[in-house]
């Protein structure tokens, strides 16, 4: 029996429409223009996909449900043939966060993406905690929610069949250069890269891939020692203590349990949320 590796080599999908939903790192922030707004791995995908319908239905702030109820319905009007799903990091950092219901919402998401007959990719996180710099507890907070969520991502992937890139193992991914000013979005060189990933990725399901990203950078602002210090004062600290003020409370429950001698869950070794059976086939007749 062939494997699927052996059958993407043999036929190569041509990708006429490609769809992006997300968060602010698909709506491209960290990645600026020179004369305003927001490039990033959206557009520097679509390059590589030359004559391609391209739509980017990401928002910034968004959240997996966002994304099923205010993105996903343009997405599939756009009838993709391929499509890049990011979200779940802003669900990861709220303190009302729910792995079911995230999963519930993202599977709903990659599942009709991929009914629809597009090949989907999306993304498992890294540990951010090697980024952003925070305090030990808020830091195994991070990681325990991260685990968490790559979870959900693991067990709707599996269900779907959908690609997946691992942001952990993306070239260069704990580099200085990879990350814009605040640290939590990816720079322009970030973008590329994220965006040369998704294409590989693409590419080894099967797809057509004409183009290719290049990640030599062609203009995006540069930021300086004196932009991160101002960067700091004036977002990153109010940014700290908005999500501080989320994750405290489990932070809070990892500190007891290492009081009482419980261990703590390893990032990306929470079980993951059961996977729904598929419904029952009608009966004939």
């Amino acid at each position: 029996m062939r494997d699927r590796s052996d059958v993407a080599d043999a036929v190569r999908r041509r990708v006429d429409s490609l769809v992006v939903l997300g968060d602010s790192t698909t709506a491209g922030v960290g990645d600026p223009l020179p004369g305003g707004g927001w490039r990033g791995v959206g557009p520097l995908l679509a390059a590589a996909f030359p004559g391609a319908r391209y739509l980017n239905t990401s928002v910034t702030g968004a959240r997996a449900a966002t994304v099923r109820h205010g993105q996903l319905g343009p997405a599939l009007a756009a009838r993709p043939d391929a499509a890049v799903v990011l979200v779940g990091m802003n669900d990861a950092l709220r303190s009302d966060f729910d792995a079911r219901r995230l999963h519930a919402d993202l599977d709903a998401v990659v599942g009709a993406l991929a009914r629809a007959g597009a090949v989907v990719v999306t993304a498992r996180f890294h540990d951010h905690s090697r980024v952003f710099r925070l305090p030990g507890p808020l830091r195994r907070a991070l990681r325990a929610r991260v685990g968490e969520l790559n979870a959900v991502v693991d067990a709707v992937v599996l269900r779907h069949g959908a690609g997946c890139v691992d942001l952990d193992r993306v070239a260069g991914a704990y580099e200085p250069g990879t990350w814009a000013v605040d640290r939590l979005h990816p720079s322009e060189l970030g973008h590329r890269r994220l965006a040369a990933a998704f294409a590989a990725r693409l590419a080894e399901l099967g797809c057509e891939v004409p183009g290719r990203v290049s990640l030599t950078c062609t203009g995006g602002l540069r930021t300086t020692p004196l932009h991160h210090a101002g960067w700091l004062v004036v977002k990153g600290v109010p940014w700290l203590w908005r999500r501080g003020r989320d994750l405290v409370p489990h932070a809070a429950a990892i500190l007891y349990r290492s009081w009482v001698g419980r261990p703590e869950p390893r990032a990306g070794a929470v079980a993951p949320p059961p996977v729904p059976a598929p419904p029952p086939l009608p009966a004939d007749g």
